[in-house]
């Protein structure tokens, strides 16, 4: 039987992942900071000393690192957290992997891009970042590359899935709200987690080790999506299309943004074949699940 570690487990990502190999013959070691649901195990990713505990009595096949430190503002105001969970974990997970003979599997975002590209940026494309979440996942990308012997690095954008999402926040306001502003000038690609979990999944059962865009295919910006999302939920409510700096001055405290997310999937597609969804099939299927 397969043995897969998964960190961050409570997250969107994580439990898509479980759903993603529901019915094959496959033990997960379901691990997060804080355990909430009473099968997961708690760990702290940041000390060195309980990941290697766990990783050697546990010895997986494969460690998903879906943890992270992805509150965008707040990694401003918390660089030394930011730094522990989102590079200091990775290494620890790295090392650990390698000890074991573990795969590891990383996932890591647009963000360790500028963002003033004006094409989809591949996996060569010189990165960037501009913000302290950005930053800070670079560095676990190369701590991942140097100290796990067998790893995939997987950037992924504008993920939504069970859980805290953007999808579910425009939800919430369209019901108190007749109207809203929403940025009109940052371009990505909304990526269903579902989507993400199936990309994982084919990897993770190869030797193809490296570093992947895995984004869903197509582009919008976040005033189109949310208008698609009220549409697939029948909701009347009015998108102010607003600049991002037009929304920095609504709110000062947020972080800069990359205004060009779009990523290509080149890698995988090159090695593989492999493709995921475009982004429209994937929120048209997440509404109807929800």
């Amino acid at each position: 039987m397969k043995k897969i570690l998964v960190t961050g487990a409570n997250g969107q990502l994580g439990r898509a992942v479980r759903k993603e190999y529901a019915g094959e013959n496959v033990e997960f070691i379901n691990t997060d900071v804080v355990m909430t649901d009473g099968i997961t195990t708690t760990l702290d990713i940041t000390n060195i000393d309980e990941v290697m505990s766990l990783v050697k009595e546990a010895k997986p096949d494969v460690i998903f690192n879906c943890a992270a430190h992805t509150n965008v503002d707040k990694c401003e105001q918390e660089w030394d957290l930011a730094y522990k969970i989102n590079a200091i974990g990775p290494r620890n997970l790295s090392i650990a992997a390698t000890e074991t003979g573990a795969k590891m599997m990383h996932i890591s975002t647009d963000y360790v891009f500028e963002g003033n590209g004006t094409k989809p940026y591949t996996e060569f494309d010189q990165t960037n970042p501009i913000s302290a979440y950005g930053k800070t996942k670079l560095e676990g990308e190369k701590f991942v590359k140097e100290f796990a012997q067998k790893h995939f690095i997987l950037r992924t954008a504008w993920l939504y899935g069970d859980g805290k999402n953007f999808v579910k926040t425009m939800l919430k306001l369209s019901e108190t709200h007749d109207e809203l502003n929403v940025v009109c000038d940052q371009k990505g690609s909304p990526t269903s987690a579902s989507e993400l979990a199936r990309m994982m999944h084919f990897l993770e059962g190869t030797d193809n080790y490296g570093l992947f865009h895995a984004t869903c295919e197509g582009d919008t910006n976040w005033a189109d999506f949310t208008e698609e999302i009220f549409r697939l939920a029948g909701k009347k409510v009015k998108v102010n299309h607003v600049t991002s700096k037009q929304y920095k001055e609504m709110n000062p405290a947020s972080a800069d943004r990359p205004a060009y997310s779009i990523l290509e999937n080149y890698m995988i597609k090159l090695t593989s074949g492999f493709m995921m969804a475009d982004w429209k099939d994937g929120i048209a299927q997440y509404m109807r699940e929800l």
